[in-house]
């Protein structure tokens, strides 16, 4: 068996059997050519048949030079995933990655800002710009919303239920889930679609899509990564930000504000409640003020 051909069938197999997202099932994809380009690099003949543990060691330790532990933590997670799916279909006996012991890592806890710094970061678009109203409104709809940026770019006109309150979102692995959305976030885009938007010629295909570029197309992941970055730069936002962290502040501004973790956990599109947890280690100072207040042995001084 060559390595193109299993990588294929693993890439349909995480799609079709596991139902992963296309980003998910590339980044898989990536895990994989890295350890394909050490065996060109190092002129090793082994096919996914045939590999063993010494050589994927071999892999992982020139690996441990180049990459921080997390990442390689999640590269053998990923070929681990790969090899699972070899000995499932019968091709191989055992997994090389079994034995493999993965760095240990701490929580990485997410970057978010402050309340203040999203009003400023939003209010420093340029409106003058031709695209500065869509701009704005994709930053507020993010934010309000806690979207992932690829549910923000696949939105559609016809997720929208304002009278309701909820837009519809596509998550990973193709699953839907509906999101209240505030009302500034639907004044914004609805004063986008009858002033921008409805003087643009959808390209075909994109007749329904909510955001779109001036060709009619939808946006890409980077083109959002861009916009953010602009405005960062423009209210010299100190912090590395990403439109992830737009989904981060959402939820930990909920948090401190009162809401309930499994709401934001159906709200954010978690599968497990363990990873919205990682929010409740943002802010000490917010469980503090949580025992003080409800705890029925809390001080009454």
């Amino acid at each position: 068996m060559k390595w193109k051909n299993a990588i294929r069938d693993y890439q349909l197999y995480l799609k079709i059997e596991r139902g992963l997202s296309q980003n998910t099932i590339e980044s898989y994809s990536r895990d994989l050519d890295k350890l394909i380009l050490f065996l060109q690099e190092n002129d090793i003949k082994e096919t996914p048949i045939s590999i063993d543990k010494t050589i994927v060691q071999q892999f992982i330790y020139e690996l441990a030079k180049k990459v921080n532990p997390r990442s390689q933590a999640r590269i053998i997670s990923g070929l681990r995933s790969f090899f699972d799916y070899l000995v499932f279909e019968d091709y191989r006996e055992t997994n090389p990655t079994d034995l493999l012991e993965t760095p240990k890592i701490g929580r990485k806890l997410p970057d978010t800002l402050s309340e203040e710094e999203i009003n400023e970061l939003i209010s420093a678009v340029d409106l003058s710009h031709s695209q500065g109203e869509r701009n704005r409104t994709i930053l507020e709809t993010m934010y309000s919303c806690g979207l992932r940026v690829s549910e923000l770019v696949t939105l559609k006109i016809s997720d929208l239920f304002f009278e309701e309150g909820f837009i519809k979102v596509t998550g990973k692995g193709d699953k839907e889930r509906f999101v209240p959305i505030h009302y500034n976030a639907q004044k914004y885009i609805s004063m986008y679609i009858n002033e921008i938007r409805t003087h643009l010629k959808p390209s075909k295909g994109f007749e329904d899509t909510l955001f779109l570029n001036r060709r009619g197309k939808g946006l890409t992941r980077q083109m959002i990564f861009t916009i953010l970055k602009e405005v960062s730069v423009k209210i010299n936002l100190n912090k590395k930000i990403s439109p992830h962290t737009l989904r981060h502040s959402f939820a930990t501004h909920l948090l401190k504000n009162g809401a309930d973790l499994r709401a934001i956990q159906q709200m954010l599109g978690h599968e497990s409640i363990t990873t919205t947890e990682v929010y409740v280690h943002l802010d000490t100072s917010y469980l503090k003020e949580v025992v003080e207040t409800y705890h029925p042995r809390r001080s009454p001084f």
